[in-house]
């Protein structure tokens, strides 16, 4: 089986009724998405991205008046977030309705749920008439698409279509929140939308995280684990470029412009405008590339630690913690 590319939304969304895997774009990344109400579907993400099931999905829908069917006892301030943020980068974790499968939520009693902000995905659920439950489509642990050639290059062969959205326009995945029945809120995954933004909406955050989590329990939203996001190629984060292997073995991977770029083998700069916006658009793809380039390891710098600059930071510490050496 090679998954069919298309932009055939109505298609799409007759393979998802009929139990079979969409990959769809979404603002932040390429999700890879089953019907979340039935078990079977669920297990072929899994077996898919052959991802362990102590990980759980997020559960997309088409509108924010559709949550009532996969979540309950929805506290005040998710409220509030709701209506600032959806559609949206924003995924509220929240007590489940029974229809959700335990697979869906690793077990617990809670679903983490979001609206997305691309047009093409809300017109899919929409149409298939069902809630998806789609992580990002690509093997477990491996980086984020953010094209559908992305998708191909990994999971051709294990789903059912692929449905071009073109490029993604975030580029990291949905900030994770988890909301409590006392009001409190608190940061499980920093992503596209920012703290700063959160904070506006409604006051500080019990906890600002992010969390990391190890692989001996249930974990409460997608992204926790401490290896994730990672390239095949050794990636080093590095205080100073000055300091840095170099050599055409090294490739660079930069917020802004460096010094002396021919030292390297391979160079991307995310964001020659400084902006992280841009670079945040362009993270996933850039360090695909360099994966991809003939280079033994790969070397970056943290980004600024406010705004966008939090998600970045979280994806390049979980992609370097596949090569930590403790």
């Amino acid at each position: 089986m090679t998954a069919q590319l298309t932009t055939d939304v109505a298609q799409a969304a007759a393979i998802l009724r009929s139990g079979g895997l969409v990959a769809f774009a979404t603002e932040t990344v390429y999700g890879l998405g089953a019907n979340a109400l039935v078990e079977l579907a669920v297990a072929r993400v899994f077996a898919a991205k052959q991802r362990p099931t102590f990980d759980p999905l997020i559960v997309h829908l088409a509108d924010a008046n559709d949550l009532a069917t996969v979540a309950c006892d929805v506290p005040e301030p998710a409220q509030r977030l709701i209506e600032a943020f959806w559609p949206g980068p924003l995924t509220l974790v929240l007590p489940k309705q029974p229809v959700v499968p335990d697979l869906v939520t690793a077990g617990l009693g809670t679903v983490a749920v979001r609206v997305p902000a691309h047009p093409m995905a809300r017109e899919l659920i929409r149409l298939s008439g069902v809630p998806i439950a789609a992580p990002s489509a690509n093997p477990f642990g491996r980086i984020s698409p953010t094209t559908a050639q992305h998708v191909l290059d990994f999971l051709s062969e294990e789903i059912d279509m692929v449905l071009d959205g073109g490029a993604c326009v975030v580029g990291v995945e949905s900030t994770v929140l988890e909301c409590s029945a006392d009001g409190s809120v608190r940061l499980l995954r920093p992503g596209g939308l920012t703290i700063e933004e959160i904070e506006a909406c409604i006051g500080p955050l019990a906890a600002r995280g992010p969390t990391i989590l190890d692989q001996h329990s249930p974990q409460v939203s997608p992204g926790l684990l401490a290896q994730h996001y990672a390239p095949r190629t050794r990636l080093l984060i590095v205080e100073d470029w000055a300091a840095a292997p170099y050599g055409e073995n090294t490739g660079v991977l930069a917020f802004t412009a460096i010094a002396s770029p021919e030292n390297y083998g391979a160079v991307e700069i995310l964001a020659p405008d400084g902006s992280l916006e841009t670079a945040t658009a362009r993270f996933f793809a850039a360090l695909r590339r360099l994966d991809e380039a003939d280079v033994e390891l790969i070397i970056a710098q943290r980004f600024p630690d406010h705004g966008l600059g939090r998600a970045l930071n979280d994806r390049l510490i979980r992609a370097a913690g596949k090569w930590s050496e403790g």
